[in-house]
């Protein structure tokens, strides 16, 4: 474990070396996407010690500040957070000290060569540089195209140009191929990072530790033993303030084709035969191709979409979906989806993978569950209840770790068994610093290590899976149903399970202990 000095302060860093010098360029610099996540992360990596003496950063954006205001709006921000950033000490004034601001219209070139100047001025330090789009997705193709007609992408004596751009990653299949051509008309696949937070999440990552790291894991981890996998992932918050977007947009273009299909391809996967990116990369979207296309007249019996009515969350009560601002009074777009999928590959040919997400739901989780086939019960077919089959729940948020379950006996004279549960719980065993998600994914990013981030064809692989569900929505093929807010979806998501002989695993119990 080394040591870096922050204004005078020894801060102990972990096992990795600081990321090298370079500017991070933020556009939506005064965005809610900046306030919350991207400045707790940078913090958060200053305060580790792995952000070089050389790391700027410099904020982009439409509204007319001096780096002054810029600074002190931060600083504002920040206090909004509670527990997040401490405002008072070194770690704050060492990266407010960094920061500067460019006053421009996105789609303006005037913009661009204020960037280039700035960059000009930091030539001494780094000619390295990231260009994070914290934009509406409709920025995404522009920027970077006025990014590559200012010559700011041009990778030349040694220095990278990284472009971070954030989802929705297209809207459909062919919006998803466009916007992939024009970033790849200025930019080479290498420097375009295409970030999913949920794969910086600890758990997430463990995933391959968990399964190729262990002996007991792999070899069962196939059709022959799996009965089924149901991955979930439920949010207590309701659409907000982004009616606009979210009724244009819709839980399955939202969450399904990259964030769910994420979690998919991480429990799916081959082993690579190395940690080297395109090793894993390549792996995780061989699942993805994988995943059986369906006809969208087919969509109704492998497809559930639902959205919240009014209702009460966590004690709170919660107003319909359709009296939400921005939302049209008699929208049909979906708040919560659940998918019925089966990757058609020789590991897991016949296994059904369940997916569900949604928001306004009884609690916030995400999780993977892999259920086991059930043992043959000749032995016990005289106990009262049919033994349960064994389960292991990987837990990615909010508390991280892996249980399982399997049956035990339970003392006494006579043969009776219970089913009891191994917990793992990060918090327990790793003192784990405070986190947003994005951490690992920034630093690899300023480290060029794109492992964790999406390519071209992960991305149109899961819009071409998920297009005939589209379809079929665009088309009026299925309708969407309705659910209370604070429940756990739609009854017909349970019927979907029903008809196979399965049920989710309960939304509502008690957490890892």
């Amino acid at each position: 474990m080394s040591e870096t000095v922050i204004l005078g302060k020894k801060v102990l860093a972990p096992d990795a070396a600081p990321a090298p010098a370079s500017t991070f360029f933020i556009f939506g610099a005064s965005g809610d996407l900046t306030k919350r996540l991207l400045l707790p992360s940078l913090y958060n990596l200053a305060n580790e010690g792995v952000l070089d003496d050389g790391f700027a950063i410099v904020g982009v954006d439409h509204m007319a500040r001096s780096e002054e205001e810029y600074r002190a709006y931060l600083t504002e921000a920040a206090a909004d957070l509670p527990g997040v950033c401490d405002t008072s000490g070194n770690t704050w004034s060492w990266l407010m000290s960094r920061v500067g601001y460019v006053t421009g219209d996105f789609e303006d070139a005037q913009t661009y060569g204020a960037i280039r100047d700035r960059l000009g001025e930091r030539a001494k330090t780094t000619g390295n540089a990231v260009f994070y789009l914290a934009v509406a997705p409709r920025f995404f193709a522009t920027i970077s195209e006025q990014l590559g007609g200012a010559g700011l992408l041009k990778e030349e004596n040694g220095a990278f140009r990284h472009i971070v751009v954030e989802k929705p990653f297209g809207t459909d299949l062919p919006s998803a191929k466009a916007l992939n051509a024009r970033l790849l008309g200025v930019a080479s696949e290498q420097q375009i990072y295409r970030i999913d937070h949920f794969l910086g999440k600890e758990t997430v990552q463990n995933m391959m530790a968990l399964r190729f790291g262990n002996g007991i894991f792999e070899p069962i981890w196939s059709k022959e033993y799996i009965d089924h996998i149901q991955i979930t992932a439920a949010e207590t918050v309701t659409v907000e303030q982004r009616g606009k977007f979210y009724d244009a947009t819709g839980a399955l273009r939202d969450m399904v084709p990259n964030h769910m299909f994420q979690l998919l391809a991480m429990t799916a996967m081959e082993p690579p035969n190395s940690f080297d990116a395109d090793a894993v990369r390549t792996e995780k979207t061989k699942v993805i191709e994988a995943i059986r296309h369906i006809k969208p007249n087919e969509a109704i019996g492998v497809a559930v979409r639902g959205q919240y009515r009014a209702g009460f969350v966590n004690g709170q009560a919660v107003s319909d979906y359709r009296a939400e601002k921005d939302v049209a009074p008699d929208s049909r777009t979906e708040t919560f989806v659940a998918l019925k999928c089966f990757v058609d590959s020789w590991r897991w040919n016949g296994v059904p993978f369940y997916v569900r997400t949604g928001k306004a739901l009884a609690t916030r989780r995400t999780e993977i569950a892999i259920q086991f086939k059930r043992a043959p019960g000749v032995l016990f077919r005289h106990l009262p209840t049919a033994l349960k089959p064994n389960l292991l729940v990987i837990h990615v948020q909010p508390d991280e770790g892996v249980s399982l379950r399997f049956a035990a006996k339970v003392p006494g004279r006579k043969v009776r068994l219970s089913d009891v549960e191994m917990d793992f719980k990060y918090a327990d065993y790793f003192k784990a610093a405070p986190s947003t998600g994005y951490e690992t994914l920034i630093y690899d990013c300023l480290c060029g290590d794109p492992t964790l981030f999406q390519r071209a064809d992960t991305i149109e692989a899961g819009w071409e899976a998920v297009e005939p569900v589209v379809e079929a929505v665009t088309s009026g093929f299925d309708d969407v149903q309705f659910y209370s807010a604070g429940s756990s979806g739609p009854a017909m998501a349970d019927v979907m399970l029903a008809q196979d002989g399965f049920q989710w695993l309960p939304l509502e119990r008690e957490p890892v202990p």
